[in-house]
């Protein structure tokens, strides 16, 4: 087995691992805490298989997906929407809030959260969609001071999760809306045939873990919780309300259909005027900056787990993937980069101090994780039950 220079987040750059690659997939050991089986097989290609198993491609998971879908509507009968969903703009939540009205006939109410940092090709996406399917838009725009600051915040954290606020705002946008209106879905636009779970160390969301980093490096104080107006609060207590307490469900709508990106592109320009925002993700623009971090600060490229998602629903060749990821990815944008940053209000300089701190990950600030690991039980039951996220088990307790 070669071995190279490989540096991962809490590890000095000059530090020398053995590297490995899965011998399915691009999964490598850039990612900490990835394993291989006796036939080099790594443990994010298990995870999907137990996946594929649970959700095989065909008219038994459609069967499935239907029948939820009338309980949704039974649900939702006396009720303006029966369902609630984020919409980004970008190709997963416009075919899905496609899907869910035209195959499905839901009345979802499409929620978009702005953070300050939307592409505006993806906004115009989100517009043009819900007025052509007649659908309600609600833009849930966070504070700007509380979004801003946290993002400086994680800068100063130096670890991996730069978006730790916007990912929390969204999830939060969808809970906040759907206890206010009274409404008990959530329809969660991702699928792991084309996107994957994100590892662990590269993608940690916890609510605890927000707010010990705010404690640590934030300066604007964060609006406490209310049950129709979260803001960026969602620990155990918060996910525990909204779940158990509210009963909200969430339904991974893509895991039951065949979904294959290529297909979809063409239908969305066709039925919707969708315009592709120009990569995968960047219907977010801090996207930008925040890939280029991660490149080179903490060695970690996101495209090996969404190629290799690809790779392993045979969408994408395992060749066309290697070559793809040799080349710096195009939503580094210089321009865009540096709008992230004068949009943050600091400097080129405070920048460049922020990218010389020595790396980290959530394990360096007070988190649920120890908990979290406790519970493997019962998270394991409330995912089944789609009480939380179904990517929750998997995301905590086997990928990495």
């Amino acid at each position: 087995m070669d071995t190279i220079p490989a540096k991962s987040p809490g590890q000095a750059a000059s530090a020398l691992t053995s590297y490995r690659r899965c011998k399915r997939c691009i999964c490598d050991t850039t990612i900490e805490g990835i394993n291989f089986d006796a036939n080099g097989t790594c443990n994010f290609c298990r995870v999907h298989d137990n996946l594929e198993k649970e959700f095989p491609r065909g008219e038994e998971s459609l069967k499935r997906l239907h029948a939820i879908a009338e309980k949704i509507k039974l649900k939702g009968r006396k009720k303006k929407y029966d369902c609630v969903l984020g919409v980004s703009g970008g190709r997963d939540s416009i075919f899905t809030l496609h899907y869910i009205t035209m195959k499905l006939g839901l009345r979802p109410l499409a929620v978009h959260f702005n953070d300050g940092f939307g592409n505006p090709v993806a906004g115009e996406n989100v517009i043009r969609a819900t007025k052509k399917l007649g659908v309600q838009l609600i833009t849930i725009t966070s504070d700007w001071r509380e979004s801003k600051d946290l993002k400086i915040a994680f800068l100063k954290a130096s670890t991996p999760d730069m978006e730790e606020g916007t990912d929390i705002g969204i999830a939060t946008a969808l809970y906040g809306v759907a206890a206010k209106e009274n409404i008990r879905y959530v329809i969660i636009g991702q699928s792991f045939r084309t996107e994957g779970i994100s590892p662990i160390t590269w993608n940690y969301l916890d609510g605890k873990y927000l707010k010990s980093v705010h404690r640590r490096y934030g300066t604007t104080p964060l609006r406490k919780w209310k049950p129709s107006d979260p803001g960026f609060n969602l620990g155990l207590y918060e996910m525990f309300y909204y779940a158990v307490i509210k009963g909200i469900r969430t339904i991974p709508v893509l895991y039951y259909i065949d979904y294959v990106r290529k297909d979809v592109d063409e239908l969305l320009k066709n039925e919707m005027g969708w315009v592709y925002p120009g990569a995968h993700y960047f219907d977010d623009l801090y996207q930008s900056l925040m890939t280029m971090v991660l490149r080179k600060k903490f060695n970690i490229d996101r495209r090996i787990f969404n190629y290799s998602a690809l790779v392993r629903s045979g969408q994408m060749s395992l060749e066309e993937a290697l070559e793809r990821v040799k080349e710096v990815y195009s939503i580094e944008d210089p321009k865009i980069i540096d709008l992230c940053i004068k949009r943050l209000g600091i400097t080129h300089e405070q920048f460049e101090e922020y990218m010389a701190l020595p790396p980290k990950t959530f394990r360096d600030y007070p988190n649920h994780y120890g908990l979290i690991r406790l519970m493997k039980f019962p998270i394991r039951l409330l995912s089944r039950m789609d009480l939380l996220p179904r990517s929750a088990y998997d995301k905590y307790f086997n990928c990495g």
